[in-house]
């Protein structure tokens, strides 16, 4: 496995947590208190924890490519920073290989 494969599993993986995390708040009505979900950079020794409310989780869950990292956790060699916020960044797959892995694992997507 290369390093943007690795790169994208891991990113896929921790989008998966939060996906699990989300799931548990609703579960539990928790609509209102923000998300406290993992930071979804592909370094698979983080532990950074980012904050969201459910309206940006899900703006990020709508498209496959994108990704909630703690702030400065960017790949910048498989993506690239789209949005910049006080609490996480969103970065966009490259196109190639990074954007295929976001896609073939993204858990909305029914595969």
């Amino acid at each position: 496995m290369n390093r943007e494969e690795r790169i994208g599993m891991n990113e896929a993986v921790f989008r998966d947590v939060n996906e699990r995390i989300e799931d548990v708040a609703s579960a539990f009505n928790m609509t209102i208190e923000p998300l406290d979900l993992i930071c979804e950079c592909g370094d698979a020794a983080c532990v950074d924890r980012i904050s969201l409310t459910r309206d940006e989780y899900e703006k990020i869950r709508a498209d496959p490519q994108l990704f909630a990292v703690a702030s400065g956790h960017v790949a910048p060699d498989v993506e690239e920073v789209v949005e910049t916020h006080s609490r996480y960044d969103v970065v966009r797959k490259f196109k190639g290989v990074p954007a295929e892995i976001a896609r073939t694992t993204d858990p909305r997507s029914g595969n």
